[in-house]
């Protein structure tokens, strides 16, 4: 394909040429292979979609896709422009819904992203208190693994998310404010064979079967870094889980053993559904925190609940003694 060169900047260029459908043909792509899928998911035919990429890239003046037998691959620019206009339309999105809810009556939308397994009594209170001061606020919470919430954050999903950097995350287009470090506990159902034996070790909890998190999640790594210290692998006899209410429930209906954070366990302890083994570990879990997107500016309603946030952790820390 030869690109014309007509003599204006690219700015201009592009905002002559380009128009929204254009930008939404571009963020289809990024989850579609083909251009007929594409094509399908903004509602044009496909002739339409080849014609409007033709008319995009003519506007760029390079080519963004790579032509293979089974799709398209982004070129090394092309994946920027996509990543862009993922974000464009992203922020559209929670653009019109807000002004929808403002024509309502309402006060705008809040999407956030939470690893439920790590401080959900500060995620919760801070969500009852921006409620209090904003009632007409529609909040959605998004309960994900931390590799998870990372890869909605860059694709622009959610706004904030609280979570850890985990291995697969980009410090380069994230940014993490901590808000807590969380103990973990081993933890069985109540009236489990192991609550009769003595001096427990990681070891000897081996036989029995476990419930993990997913290996991307940073508590997973962890936990596996206590096995090898250990001197032991990975439990044979395992369910892998991200749902923390399933995990849950999957311990009080079996004799499986699992870690989970200390605030997770916290009320079936209490209410005697489980029992917490005296056997460390986890000590050097990663605290967890507010992740946000670096090239995105948070919303003042965002920004009011990350205080809000840092004000339920800074008091959770003070009642446990913790500096």
């Amino acid at each position: 394909m030869e690109y014309q060169v007509d003599g204006i900047g690219a700015a201009p260029r592009l905002i002559n040429r380009l128009r929204l459908k254009h930008w939404a043909l571009l963020a289809a792509l990024a989850d579609s292979p083909t251009l007929g899928q594409a094509a399908i998911a903004i509602n044009v035919t496909q002739p339409s979609a080849t014609k409007m990429l033709s008319d995009i890239e003519q506007a760029f003046l390079f080519p963004l896709f790579e032509r293979h037998p089974r799709g398209m691959r982004p070129t090394s620019l092309g994946e920027e422009v996509v990543a862009y206009a993922l974000q464009s339309q992203a922020g559209l999105s929670r653009f019109l819904e807000g002004l929808e809810v403002k024509r309502r009556g309402g006060h705008g939308q809040l999407v956030i992203g939470a690893i439920m397994g790590a401080a959900p009594d500060v995620v919760a209170r801070a969500v009852a208190a921006i409620k209090r001061e904003r009632p007409l606020l529609t909040v959605r919470i998004l309960g994900e693994t931390s590799d998870q919430l990372g890869l909605m954050l860059e694709r622009h999903d959610i706004e904030l998310a609280v979570g850890r950097f985990s291995m697969q995350q980009s410090h380069s287009a994230l940014s993490f404010a901590p808000l807590s470090n969380e103990e973990m506990r081993i933890v069985v159902r109540s009236g489990h064979p192991l609550l009769r034996r003595r001096a427990l070790t990681l070891a000897s909890l081996m036989d029995w079967p476990w419930i993990l998190q997913p290996s991307a999640t940073p508590a997973r790594q962890l936990l596996e870094e206590e096995f090898a210290k250990a001197g032991v692998g990975t439990p044979a006899n395992l369910v892998e889980c991200a749902s923390i209410f399933a995990t849950l429930q999957l311990l009080q209906t079996s004799d499986a053993v699992c870690a989970l954070s200390e605030s997770v366990v916290r009320d079936h302890v209490k209410a005697k559904l489980l029992k917490t083994l005296p056997v460390p570990v986890g000590r050097d879990l990663k605290g967890f925190g507010v992740l946000t997107h670096l090239a995105t500016p948070l919303s003042e309603t965002a920004s009011a609940f990350i205080s809000q946030l840092h004000r339920f952790a800074r008091s959770q820390r003070g009642s446990s003694g913790i500096g």
